[in-house]
């Protein structure tokens, strides 16, 4: 059954005349999530219809938010129309430079969106600056990508970069070590040299954070400028043979493993 919840009584008591957050409940989302999902339209736009009065959930008119739904098993209709939740799709795509990773743009720039050649109606779990190249997931299983982008359960994740001028020890022991930003000390990182030449070096920095900008602003830290940077893994999965705008499903296996990692039944 629909669960609908007024909060207009409550505040956020830290922050008076905020209100607070509503948390999906266990097993059940947001209706106007169910409804983009499905590719009725932008969850924006789903939340006109619903305050419409044009959406029913088991038979019920709801037309307030808040509104939890089950998609599994609650019957959904949009003005008169049941949809139906779209199967889970999975894809890892080497991304462009220049391709930027949000589900829209009002300057009509390239989508990492477009280049995944499916019906279902995907989102990059994460982002990757328009400038950074290399691996990123698409899905339309919010309830993974929500855990994948938690800090609880981030995996790791490893880069190629290209730096300006020769990185010696100094500078790579303090990037193994953590370096501070404006946000506090970086976590200890892996760091390998794949080469290093008097005016370029080439380093393999794999992190577990997922800061904003995070490798550039290490790498400036220790007074290097990137020139390339470029995501290789994400976990145990990687973009090896995968060629730069391409895209593939995840196997089963790569599925299950990311479930696992984030404590998700696989």
């Amino acid at each position: 059954m629909v669960q609908r919840k007024d909060n207009s009584a409550r505040t956020n008591r830290s922050r008076p005349g905020k209100r607070s957050p509503e948390a999906e409940p266990a097993g059940k989302q947001r209706l106007q999530k169910v409804l983009a999902a499905a590719g009725i339209a932008s969850r924006r736009a789903c939340e006109d219809l619903i305050r419409a009065g044009l959406v029913r959930v088991n038979r019920k008119v709801v037309d307030t938010l808040p509104a939890f739904v089950d998609p599994q098993t609650d019957v959904i209709t949009v003005e008169g129309k049941r949809i139906h939740a779209q199967p889970k799709v999975y894809f890892l795509l080497n991304k462009p430079k220049n391709v930027i990773c949000t589900s829209s743009d009002p300057y009509g720039r390239k989508k990492a969106v477009d280049l995944v050649d499916c019906r279902e109606r995907v989102f990059c779990v994460g982002r990757l600056d328009a400038d950074t190249t290399g691996g990123i997931i698409l899905t339309n299983d919010s309830e993974l990508a929500n855990r994948l982008a938690h800090p609880r359960y981030e995996l790791p994740k490893t880069y190629e970069v290209t730096l300006k001028g020769r990185i010696e020890g100094d500078a790579i022991e303090s990037l193994k070590k953590g370096t501070w930003l404006a946000e506090g000390k970086t976590g200890r990182s892996a760091v390998r040299v794949l080469h290093r030449g008097r005016d370029e070096s080439v380093v393999e920095v794999t992190i577990r954070q997922g800061l904003n900008r995070q490798v550039r602003r290490m790498m400036a830290n220790v007074g290097f400028k990137v020139k390339a940077l470029k995501r290789t893994a994400i976990g145990g999965i990687t973009i090896k043979g995968l060629s730069v705008g391409g895209c593939r499903r995840l196997t089963t296996s790569q599925v299950k493993y990311l479930r696992k990692a984030t404590g998700l039944s696989v």
